[in-house]
C-alpha cells in the first residue's frame, strides 16, 4: 500500500534528535485493535484506500530503512509503501485468549518486512469481528508518534463528519543539537548514568530465547490503581505508584530465582517522553509543533535497589518516593536538550540505554522497564466499525530485560490493560502473589459474554 503520491527521494538520518540512537535494540513494536461487533463496510476495516490517503502526510511510514555510508540506519522516503494483508480467522473472536499472547494471538500481528517501516494485517472472523494488527519499526518513531498515525488513519476510514486530526511535523530543527553545547557537569553526569556508547558496554550473556520469555496481557481495576496511588503517598502519580508496586514484585521474582543471593539487585526503569518537557521558541509555534513531533523523543531513567530491601525493608510509599526522584531528575528540558547534543557528538557510533542492562547494578541485576501507554487513544480508533472492544501494544523485546506497558482499557471506565514481556519467574509472581493487582484478562471482560 503506497501513498496517493510517490514521495520524492530523500535521506533523513534516524539519529537526528534522539531517533534510535538511545536504544540498544531495533525490535519492532506491534499494536492490535479488536472490533467485536463491526458495522458493515464496503471494504475492510482500516480500508486500504484510507491507509493510502493518510500515508501522504505520514510519508516516512511508507519508506524503508537503509544503511548510510557510515553504517548508520537512515530512512529513505522512497514511497515503497506499507505491506497490507487481509486474512480470515478460522474461529470466532470469543475463542481467542487475548491475555495469553503466546497462544496464537501473535499470528494476528504481521511480521515486519526487513527494510519496511510498517506492516498491517486485517483478520476477519466468522462472527463478523475484526482484528487490525500493525507492526512498526521503533527506530523510526515511538508509540506517541504511531498513535498520531492511528488516529489519523481511523478518521480517514470513517470519512467526513468529524474534525481533521492535526498533521504531524518532521521539523528536526525542533531538536537541533547546539554547537557548542552548554551542557553542565550535572547534565553530563546524568546522561553518562543513563546511556553509554555501545562499544563501552561489557559483553552480555545471551538473552533468554523467545521460547523462554513469556508474553501476557492483564487487566487492573480502577479501584486497585487508586488504592496503589493512595498507599504510595501524596504527590505520586498513578504510573509512579504502579511502577513501585511492580518493582517490589520484581524483587520477589528475583529472590525466588536467586535464593542464594540475598543482595541480588533489581533495576527498574521508566520510559519518559520529552515532548511536554522541552520548551521551544514560539517564533514558529514551537511548543504546539512539539505535540505533533514525529520521531523518538525518549529517555529512560532508572533506579537500582537490592531485592532484600525492596521485599523486607521498604514500604510502597518509600519505593514510590525513589521512583519519583529519578523520574523527576530526568524529566527536564535541560536533560533532553543535553541528550540531543550528546547523541549528535557520539555519531556515527551507536549508544545503549543502561536501564536495559541492569543500570549501575550491572549484568547480574534483574532489569525491568515500564513504558506508559496511557496516551493510547483506544477510544478514537473507530475505523468505521465502531469503538474497539480491546486494543493493546505488544513489544517482543529480544533482550533480557522485562518490558511492561500499561494502557487504558477500551471500556473507558478507568481500568487498565497491561502488556507484560518478562521471564517466567516474574510472571508467576504477578499472577500468584497475594497482594498483586494483576488480574487475568478474561474474554467475558473484553467482549461482555
Amino acid at each position: 500500500m503506497t501513498p496517493d503520491f510517490l514521495a520524492g527521494t530523500s535521506l533523513s538520518a534516524l539519529s537526528s534528535g534522539m531517533d534510535s540512537r538511545t536504544c540498544l535494540s531495533s525490535a519492532p513494536a506491534a499494536v492490535a485493535s479488536v472490533k467485536s461487533t463491526p458495522r458493515p463496510l464496503q471494504s475492510s476495516s482500516g480500508s486500504p484506500e484510507a491507509l493510502a490517503k493518510v500515508l501522504v502526510p505520514y510519508y516516512p511510514l511508507a519508506g524503508e530503512v537503509v544503511a548510510s555510508a557510515h553504517g548508520e540506519p537512515e530512512l529513505l522516503c522512497s514511497g515503497r509503501g506499507v505491506d497490507f494483508t487481509e486474512a480470515v480467522g478460522g474461529s470466532e473472536l470469543k475463542e481467542l485468549r487475548l491475555g495469553l499472547v503466546d497462544e496464537g494471538v501473535q499470528r494476528l500481528v504481521p511480521a515486519k518486512k526487513l527494510a519496511g517501516v510498517v506492516s498491517v494485517q486485517v483478520t476477519k472472523f466468522r462472527c463478523g469481528g475484526i482484528v487490525v494488527g500493525c507492526t512498526f519499526d521503533h527506530r523510526v518513531c515511538d508509540a506517541y508518534s504511531f498513535n498520531l498515525f492511528l488516529v489519523a488513519w481511523a478518521a480517514a476510514a470513517r470519512g467526513g463528519g468529524g474534525p481533521t486530526p492535526p498533521a504531524p511535523t518532521f521539523r528536526r530543527s525542533l531538536l537541533a543539537p547546539r554547537d557548542p553545547s552548554p551542557r553542565t557537569n550535572s547534565t553530563d553526569a546524568l546522561i553518562d548514568r543513563l546511556f553509554s556508547p555501545l562499544s563501552s558496554v561489557p559483553p552480555q550473556q545471551a538473552p533468554p530465547s523467545k521460547a523462554t520469555a513469556v508474553n501476557r496481557i492483564y487487566r487492573i481495576s480502577a479501584a486497585d490503581i487508586s488504592a496503589l496511588q493512595a498507599a504510595a503517598g501524596p504527590g505520586r502519580t498513578k504510573l509512579e505508584s504502579f511502577t513501585a508496586h511492580l518493582w517490589q514484585l520484581c524483587s520477589k521474582s528475583s529472590a525466588a530465582a536467586q535464593a542464594e543471593q540475598a543482595q541480588k539487585l533489581c533495576c527498574m526503569g521508566m520510559v519518559v517522553d520529552g515532548r511536554s518537557r522541552m520548551s521551544c521558541s514560539d517564533e514558529y509555534n514551537g511548543d504546539e509543533a512539539m505535540k505533533r513531533y514525529f520521531g523518538n523523543v525518549l529517555t529512560i531513567p532508572y533506579g537500582v535497589i537490592s531485592a532484600d530491601d525492596l521485599r523486607r525493608r521498604m514500604t510502597l510509599a518509600e519505593v514510590a518516593r525513589d521512583v519519583h526522584r529519578w523520574v523527576r531528575e530526568a524529566a527536564t528540558a535541560d536533560h533532553f536538550r543535553g541528550l540531543v547534543d550528546w547523541v549528535e557528538a557520539l555519531r556515527p557510533r551507536p549508544a545503549a540505554a543502561r536501564a536495559y542492562l541492569g543500570g549501575t547494578g550491572g549484568a547480574d541485576a534483574t532489569a525491568c522497564i515500564v513504558s506508559s501507554g496511557m496516551g493510547f487513544p483506544v477510544g478514537r480508533l473507530d475505523f468505521g466499525t465502531g469503538r474497539p472492544a480491546f486494543a493493546s501494544y505488544h513489544f517482543p523485546w529480544p533482550a533480557g530485560a522485562g518490558y511492561v506497558m500499561p494502557m487504558p482499557s477500551a471500556r473507558g471506565d478507568g481500568d487498565w490493560v497491561v502488556y507484560v514481556h518478562a521471564a517466567p519467574e516474574l510472571v508467576r509472581v504477578l499472577e500468584e502473589e497475594e497482594h498483586t493487582v494483576f488480574r487475568a484478562l478474561e474474554n467475558s471482560y473484553v467482549f461482555g459474554y
